[in-house]
């Protein structure tokens, strides 16, 4: 665990470094790149290679679509409590995603001229469902069911399959619940090159989102332009805004809540005014991390990812958050929304000590896919306007394009595209001739 004090001597330096941490690293993406492309060139041949390389299964490509009887097997496999779970999920998030799609409209600025926007859900998107150090349950209801509630007809899933072949039941149930049309066991890289070209097998899709490691953060920066993607996204990252109210055994279990995604390269930052708040809740880390499983995942996080910061004042404390952009604060202050009118960056924001950020991983509404590494500063997390198409709309009456006309031709000469010009201008002279 790292702190940075007001005194030190190179506080700025340490701070920016924090700021420009790295999303993918370059021999990454050199790597993926050579998966990307033999899937773009080789299709079904290239998965079935990458299937048995990586995740240790023989298919051919008749095996990679998930069958009727493997949901219904999965449906029998999951336990009531976990259906409830999943259920509460759905509406939860399904409620907000409907409350925030973008709706059609038309107004008239000026008159005889009438704009607008005309929002069209997408035909077919892909949702990258993670799968590795653990079945990211959630990630369904927070991609999915979002796409489902933007209107789009052909939700496409991938997911890696188990050592057996199968795909994990809780995970596959949420698919169906969630209204995933098409499963396709595969993941990482090839995954999302198979969804961005398409295959033999694998139908190309729009737009394809959903969280993973830095591989698949590569391949979707590697395959964007074939398909739009949501973002890029890295290892997962919170922060935490604290003042000497704050409850440090609160803050120290949401700080080691991100340092157990298991690639070791999460972040857990906490900024406070108060050095005695800093030190209660280091040493609670500390305490809680020994009553924790996986202790070498943890320990690698505290070790290079952990940074507690001090701040001289609230407002600086909000200065450091927007230059951090954290894919998820936590302002666990007195009065947290007092801060919040300070706060302009971050991919969620969570206000006072009553909620946790893993309410927002799993239930309360919003998704949980957002953006990290400061990225945060130019992308959001997704909602049903992510899987929407949205057009222009504009109508002029004759009168109203009169009073334009000029314009429009001084723009057209000062561009030199006399044919855009003729194009407003024929309209008037045609109009005056008759």
């Amino acid at each position: 665990m790292k702190r940075i004090r007001l005194n030190d001597i190179d506080r700025a330096e340490a701070l920016r470094s924090l700021y420009e941490r790295p999303l993918c690293p370059a021999e990454i993406e050199k790597n993926v790149s050579v998966i990307v492309d033999r899937v773009r060139n080789e299709g079904d041949a290239a998965i079935c290679e990458f299937l048995k390389k990586f995740d240790g299964v023989e298919f051919s490509p008749s095996d990679f679509l998930v069958t009727e009887a493997e949901f219904a097997e999965a449906e029998a496999q999951i336990d009531a409590e976990a259906v409830r779970a999943i259920k509460m999920a759905l509406e939860n998030i399904t409620v907000f995603a409907e409350a925030c799609k973008p709706q059609d409209h038309l107004f008239s600025p000026r008159p005889g001229v009438v704009l607008g926007e005309k929002f069209s859900p997408m035909e077919r998107v892909g949702c990258y469902i993670p799968g590795g150090t653990a079945p990211l349950v959630s990630t369904v209801c927070h991609t999915v069911a979002i796409a489902k509630a933007a209107g789009v007809k052909e939700i496409v899933a991938a997911t890696p399959p188990m050592r057996n072949g199968k795909v994990n039941p809780a995970t596959l149930y949420a698919l169906k619940a969630a209204g995933a049309t098409e499963v396709w066991k595969m993941g990482g890289a090839y995954a999302v090159a198979a969804m961005a070209y398409g295959t033999a097998t694998v139908k190309k899709v729009e737009k394809i989102v959903g969280p993973g490691n830095a591989y698949v953060a590569a391949a979707k920066k590697l395959v964007y332009g074939s398909c739009a993607i949501d973002m890029v996204a890295g290892p997962s990252e919170i922060m935490i805004i604290a003042d000497k109210e704050t409850c440090p055994e609160f803050a120290a279990a949401d700080m080691l809540s991100q340092a157990e995604h298991g690639s070791g390269l999460e972040q857990a930052v906490i900024v406070s005014d108060s050095p005695e708040m800093l030190d209660k809740i280091q040493a609670e880390v500390e305490r809680q991390a020994l009553s924790l499983p996986r202790i070498e995942t943890f320990r690698k996080v505290m070790n290079n990812g952990m940074f507690f910061i001090e701040c001289t004042d609230m407002k600086e404390a909000c200065v450091i958050a927007n230059g951090f952009a954290a894919e998820h604060l936590e302002v666990m202050t007195a009065k947290p929304k007092e801060q919040l009118k300070y706060l302009n960056a971050a991919g969620a924001i969570f206000l006072g000590k009553w909620t946790p950020e893993p309410a927002g991983d799993f239930t309360a509404g919003p998704s949980h896919v957002l953006p990290t590494a400061g990225t945060a500063k130019f992308f959001h997390g997704i909602t049903a306007g992510d899987f929407m198409r949205r057009s222009s709309i504009l109508e002029y009456t004759e009168e109203a394009l009169m009073k334009e006309v000029s314009a429009i031709e001084k723009f057209a000469s000062m561009e030199g595209l006399d044919a855009h010009g003729r194009s407003a201008s024929i309209r008037r002279d045609l109009n005056r001739k008759s």
